[in-house]
């Protein structure tokens, strides 16, 4: 609902009691002799993180250091696929219970943080490496002290705490790809949009029309140049001034390799007899991929003896596709990362800062070649195709600042108190995106030249910055109640976020008078396509450069800001060690506003128009509600609990999905653009669970789960000129429901040291869109985008009984799931099923000292999307060999 509460209802869900934090054990001063235990790597962790799960009041699942380290994943996304009902797509965004990456949000140590991802809200888990992560808590319950935007459910990356003793070390590591023998490379310039392109753009307000810098300079014919050659020649110096030298060269790519160091301590203070501690981490990793890559647009006349392959003529005239896109892409991606954190502990009182800096960056070439028979160019018929050599640098950086406090007040009725005050910083900076467009000419299907054919856009530079700021803060009070066989904690706390983002992105087209012009002729020259444009190639061609800026009030640049402010009130009682009931009322007041913009407003009309108070109310959102949650545990004992939960919860859109301004989705290289009308779904969850525990740590859990969605966002698809375009709409309804089990079993009575971890997911979606908002969509009715039926992991895990040797053999896999919706007849695309199959072995030759080999995506799996039954998407992936070496003084 939409309409405004003040801040007393604030105040009104916080007065329901006192909050939530953490009850601190004394610590023990009496010395005790040393003991020595035995037992396997696994059980330590295992139990605690069980027992973890198993006091948690709302159904979560957790997942701790040394479980992420068995596995051999290097960074939170991938850990993540291994914990029940989570899938990972495109290496980075997680999907639970089948919901798509809209439907999860991830906090870091219980503090908001915006995201560095260009097109998403969501934060892509990659950049968080696995050396910094002490563990991964999945809640997929609501309950009152989380974020009521909640869909699937909820991941807080917890970082390494203060150690308790000196702590030092460092691995090493380094591994290869079985498709890196093959790769293309060229020199990378960081340099972004050039000052004088920059000065430009306000000089001649965006027109770099030979007419316009004619007026603005005031040029007039001289005795050896006319005023249109000295306009033609200033324009030549701004094209000039671009990144041009892009010769690509091919051969084996580097070995990936990988660094990681950690120290730290703690110290006893004498004055006040507190401790004193820090711990400093740093790492840093490269790696190189290599994969060959199709893409195609499916025909809607498609007949069921077509052809997939364009080799004959006769092929190619009864193609299943519109278009189809060979490609060969190389990617370098390269990570740092640091964290630092001091802290003071004096009796049940903590205090932390630490400070998080990420760096990510990704360097990719794309060399494609395109036939689109609708269009008469393909290689057989007609002896043409269309090539684009395509250079994206990317770079993701993220700070974070982080203070933390935890209290326990034991004189004061054991009151508990947390708090946490977080500032951080996106900057995602594209300083080169470059696209090379020629038309190539064959002869006997064998390659002889390649030319540029006029028109606009041979060449298209793009230089992209965005920078989100977000402030978050909260905390929570309880207050622990015993009376008889009841025993009560009452909580309450506040959250509170503020953040604001900037996007800008500048696009310049190099074009020529329409002649075709060749720039290359014989195989030899094909890598050295993109280089052609040279000095003496511009000084003797005619070819100029166009800002390529929508004119108002259309753009492509935007401005939001976000404001959240929560309070909420719960409680947590036992009866008995038996039953529990716990639940609360979550207020939560969100606002947010994003606004269009563009680098062409240079008047008071252009303001008026951009920044008009209709816009501002057109682009709006201020919404408030209540959101109740409630969870019933039936205690057995030790051995099992059985839990039942209810809560309703609001999945909001995207920053971008409310702003009609174009991009490409990197998932689906679709063009697409936000909608004005979009409005947040709101969830009704239902939640069983019954939970079996035994002894060694085996324990069994099984789910069932249903989501009641009203008013949910589905992509909308258009077709035109052989590409798709899309948007966003609200669905009427949409349900999702589903099983799930998860397990950990000793297989001693089979052999000594062997056990089974896994789990199991299945369910099934529906979504509903009513034929007014559905566009051209083929099936109104249908699952929804990104849903699995199924999603299985597998652990078979050994640990041998002298402690040296430890191995898992890890499989995942998820069902087909909806890429993008069909339309015009034609069917949903699905992405195929990717089994992986992974083989982690570790040697402990001493106390300080570990060998880890791992073996992924051993069945050699690739990743295919599947219409109408032909592929029209594949990639490749490698099978991934590395070893790495590690040492903790």
């Amino acid at each position: 609902m939409k309409t405004q509460y003040s801040t007393s209802k604030i105040s009104l869900a916080v007065a329901l009691g006192l909050v939530a934090g953490s009850l601190h054990a004394q610590q023990q001063d009496n010395a005790i002799d040393e003991v020595v235990t035995t037992g396997n790597r696994l059980q330590g962790t295992a139990a605690a993180v069980i027992a973890e799960r198993k006091n948690q009041a709302f159904v979560a699942d957790i997942l701790g250091s040394e479980q992420i380290s068995r596995t051999g994943d290097s960074d939170a996304a991938s850990a993540l696929r291994r914990v029940t009902g989570l899938t990972l797509v495109d290496g980075k965004f997680i999907y639970v219970r089948g919901l798509g990456e809209r439907y999860s949000s991830a906090r870091l140590n219980g503090a908001n943080i915006p995201s560095p991802d260009l097109t998403r809200n969501v934060i892509p888990l990659d950049i968080f490496p696995t050396n910094v992560i002490e563990s991964l808590s999945v809640q997929k319950a609501f309950s009152p002290n989380m974020p009521a935007a909640f869909g699937g459910g909820s991941v807080d990356i917890r970082t390494k705490t203060l150690p308790s003793e000196f702590i030092a070390g460092f691995q090493l590591g380094i591994e290869g790809n079985s498709n890196n023998s093959d790769g293309y490379t060229y020199n990378t310039n960081e340099d972004g949009i050039p000052d004088d392109l920059s000065a430009a753009i306000v000089r001649y307000r965006g027109d770099f029309s030979f007419r316009n810098i004619i007026e603005k300079n005031g040029l007039t014919d001289t005795d050896t140049q006319t005023a249109f050659q000295q306009a033609f020649v200033a324009n030549q110096g701004l094209l000039k001034s671009l990144p041009r030298n892009l010769t690509v060269e091919e051969g084996s790519l580097d070995p990936n390799y990988s660094f990681q160091g950690n120290l730290g301590n703690s110290f006893d203070d004498e004055w006040f007899g507190g401790t004193f501690g820090f711990l400093a981490s740093v790492a840093y990793d490269s790696k190189w991929t290599y994969s060959e890559r199709t893409n195609a647009v499916v025909s809607a006349d498609k007949t069921d003896d077509c052809s997939t392959s364009f080799i004959t003529e006769d092929n190619a005239n009864n193609s299943c596709y519109d278009s189809l896109t060979d490609s060969s892409v190389t990617t370098e991606n390269e990570r740092m990362n640091g964290l630092i954190t001091l802290g003071y502990r004096l009796s049940g009182h903590e205090v932390s800062y630490s400070k998080i800096f990420i760096q990510d960056n990704e360097d990719e070439s794309e060399l494609g070649v395109n036939q689109n028979p609708s269009q008469g160019i393909t290689i057989a018929v007609d002896g043409t195709a269309d090539r684009d050599h395509q250079f994206t640098f990317e770079e993701r950086q993220l700070e974070i600042d982080q203070f933390k406090g935890q209290h326990t007040f034991l004189d004061y009725w054991g009151i508990g108190a947390d708090w946490q005050y977080t500032k951080s910083e996106v900057h995602t900076n594209i300083p080169l995106d470059v696209t090379y467009s020629f038309s190539d000419d064959f002869t006997d299907s064998v390659y002889t030249s390649s030319e540029i054919n006029g028109g606009n856009g041979n060449v298209n530079y793009q230089f992209v910055d965005m920078r989100d700021f977000m402030t978050s803060y909260g905390g929570n009070v309880s207050l622990p109640i015993s009376a008889g066989d009841f025993e009560i904690e009452f909580k309450s706390g506040w959250d509170y976020s503020d953040r604001a983002r900037y996007y800008t992105t500048s696009s310049f087209f190099i074009n020529n008078n329409g002649a075709a012009i060749n720039v290359n002729n014989g195989s030899d020259g094909i890598l050295g396509l993109s280089s052609y444009l040279s000095d003496d190639f511009i000084d003797n061609n005619e070819v100029w450069i166009s800002f390529n800026e929508p004119e108002a009030p259309e753009a492509d640049d935007y401005m939001a800001a976000q404001k959240v402010e929560a309070g909420y009130g719960a409680f947590d009682v036992f009866y008995d060690n038996t039953w529990r009931i716990s639940g609360g009322l979550r207020y939560e007041a969100f606002k947010q506003v994003t606004l269009e913009t563009s680098s062409l407003i240079f008047s008071r009309e252009d303001i008026e128009s951009f920044y008009s108070q209709e816009r501002i109310q057109d682009r709006t959102i201020n919404e408030d509600d209540f959101y109740p949650s409630l969870s019933l545990t039936y205690i057995g004992g030790e051995d099992y609990q059985v839990r039942f939960g209810y809560g309703e919860t609001v999945v909001r859109p995207d920053l971008r999905e409310v702003v009609p301004v174009g991009y490409f989705d990197p998932l689906t290289d679709i063009r697409t653009t936000g909608s004005l009308s979009l409005t947040s779904s709101q969830l009704k969850n239902y939640d069983a669970r019954y939970e079996l525990y035994g002894a060694n740590g085996d324990n069994l859990a099984v789910s069932l789960f249903y989501k009641d969605i009203a008013n949910p966002i589905e992509s909308v698809l258009a077709v035109g000129d052989s590409s798709y375009t899309a948007s966003f709409t609200n669905g009427t309804s949409a349900e999702l429901y589903g099983v799930e089990a998860e397990w950990l079993y000793d297989l001693t009575f089979v052999s000594d040291g062997f056990f089974t971890s896994g789990n199991i997911t299945l369910s099934d979606s529906e979504v509903i869109v009513e034929a007014a908002d559905a566009g051209n969509l083929t099936n109104k009715v249908k699952r929804m985008n990104g849903h699995s039926q199924y999603v299985l992991n597998l652990q078979l895990n050994y640990d041998s009984a002298n402690g040296e040797h430890s191995g898992s053999l890890v499989y995942n896999v998820s069902g087909e799931r909806i890429l993008a919706s069909g339309i015009g007849g034609r069917g949903d695309a699905f992405e195929q099923p990717f089994h992986s199959l992974d083989l982690i072995y570790t040697w402990y030759p001493d106390f300080n000292t570990k060998v880890k080999f791992k073996v992924k995506n051993l069945m050699g799996e690739n990743q295919e999307v599947i219409q109408d039954d032909v592929a029209v998407r594949s990639r490749e992936i490698g099978s991934t060999f590395g070893v790495s070496y590690s040492y903790e003084f």
